[in-house]
């Protein structure tokens, strides 16, 4: 096989069936549209897999699943993966990741939790399957691109190894039950909002969950998935009568998740990508299954192959629309909801067009926002309104973001609340001091309100 070439429709495929026939270790680097993929392995296993958008914002969502579970994988601990282990811009994620010969730095966060104990070994292995799941069910649907053989200079500490094929599988089906939306749904970070004043007939509907309508607030499907604890999948056939009735209107991804490819527009295109599927008659492991009562026998380590069970695209069948909705709930259509306003976020900044930009981003997906341009009198204001989070300011007149974050820490009302430093500084010092001063996080000057939006489903979902 070439060392590097291009692609065009269903390669992509093809280059990973090649590899899972190679002893070697490699790394498969492929580039589409402005997106890196890295497909690590070895002797025909996948060791692991990325792609260059939000890594860690793809761990913290698969970390959150994994914490239903585990009692020591804490809030506190996730944030302190991302401000040892996050790089500090963009630009240096996309160097990282498009270097095979340093470990990517989200796989150093999952080795790091296994070191100290935070997650077994076997749990960190189903926490690798998954994420790897989610890249190439995004990898098969690149149409063209660009492709290179690397090989690693330095060994990543193994997690696990997966068997090419089963994984294949796997997404194949997935895939599959994604084109039952198109073309409605084509992108499972698609955004939806309820039309509130929308006026249907409550027999036309089904149910929605509470909790979903109070975070159908600029969250992707993806996102929200993780907040209910469903598959996306799920998520999707729930929502999709209201977006046929137009109750519920879609908007386009966030960049930069706008750059990754599309589920297949083009029926021709999607039929040879499945046509490859092995037909099976085992039972298909659900994503949200796959963090719960986790066994010994079906994840292993690198000893043991952890083994993905598929069915025939023929017996697959998709949870009904009534799965998981509360029958208890009280009835809620698109006709009588009423979204409240869930959180309260303090804003402590001496810039107006900061706390501004802050507002509009907030406010209109339905938070509550207080801002404070006066550092000073921050801490009363602070203590008068409770917020859920606060969004502090580091380089400020008066006193600094260090100093107002140690004395808010201090204050008994304050010890678990999220606080997000928002400033120009990326520098590992500063990370450092963050750190020590009991910040929760770091939002990095200028930010997009998908960067917002991030920080809040981190810490208030």
């Amino acid at each position: 096989m070439n060392n590097s070439g291009t692609f065009t429709k269903l390669r992509p495929l093809s280059l990973l069936r090649q590899l899972s026939n190679c002893s070697d270790s490699t790394c498969l680097q492929v580039l589409s549209n402005s997106v890196y993929w890295s497909i690590y392995l070895e002797q025909g296993k996948i060791t692991y897999a990325t792609h260059s958008v939000e890594p860690f914002d793809r761990l913290e969502r698969h970390l959150r699943r994994l914490s239903q579970q585990i009692p020591l994988l804490t809030n506190e601990v996730r944030s302190q993966v991302r401000l040892m282990f996050e790089p500090d811009s963009h630009s240096q994620l996309i160097k990282d990741d498009t270097n095979s010969r340093s470990h990517p730095p989200e796989y150093q966060a999952i080795s790091w939790l296994v070191s100290q104990q935070h997650l077994h070994s076997t749990q960190a292995a189903v926490l690798v399957q998954e994420l790897v799941k989610e890249i190439i069910e995004s990898f098969l649907l690149i149409k063209e691109g660009t492709y290179e053989l690397t090989e690693p200079i330095e060994r990543m500490p193994k997690i696990c190894r997966l068997g090419v094929e089963k994984i294949l599988e796997y997404c194949q089906v997935r895939l599959q039950n994604w084109q039952a939306f198109i073309p409605k749904i084509s992108s499972a970070y698609q955004r939806p909002y309820l039309l509130i004043n929308s006026k249907f007939d409550d027999q036309d509907l089904p149910n929605l969950q509470p909790d979903l309508i109070n975070w159908m607030k600029g969250f992707s499907l993806c996102h929200l998935a993780v907040i209910l604890n469903q598959d996306e999948i799920q998520l999707a056939r729930k929502l999709y009568p209201y977006i046929l009735k137009g109750a519920i209107i879609l908007h386009e991804p966030d960049p930069p998740y706008d750059k990754l490819p599309k589920i297949f527009e083009e029926q021709s295109l999607f039929s040879k990508l499945i046509s490859g599927l092995v037909d099976t008659k085992q039972e298909l492991s659900n994503t949200v299954n796959s963090y719960q009562n986790i066994p010994e026998e079906k994840i292993v380590p690198v000893q043991r192959l952890p083994q993905i069970s598929t069915p025939s695209k023929e017996n697959f069948q998709e949870p009904t629309i009534s799965n998981n909705i509360n029958s208890a709930s009280p009835r809620v259509t698109a006709a009588t909801v009423t979204v409240k306003k869930v959180h309260k976020i303090v804003s402590v900044d001496d810039s107006p067009t900061i706390l501004k930009e802050i507002s509009y981003f907030l406010e209109n997906e339905n938070f509550s926002v207080v801002t404070i341009n006066d550092p000073v009198k921050a801490l009363l204001s602070i203590i008068r309104h409770k917020p859920d989070l606060i969004l502090l300011d580091l380089n400020m007149l008066g006193i600094d973001g260090y100093e107002l974050c140690r004395i808010i820490r201090n204050n008994s009302l304050f010890q678990n609340t999220p606080i997000i430093f928002v400033t120009g500084n990326k520098g590992i010092v500063d990370k450092v001091k963050a750190k020590l001063v009991g910040a929760s996080g770091y939002l990095t000057k200028p930010f997009t309100r998908a960067e917002l939006l991030k920080i809040v489903f981190m810490h208030l979902t």
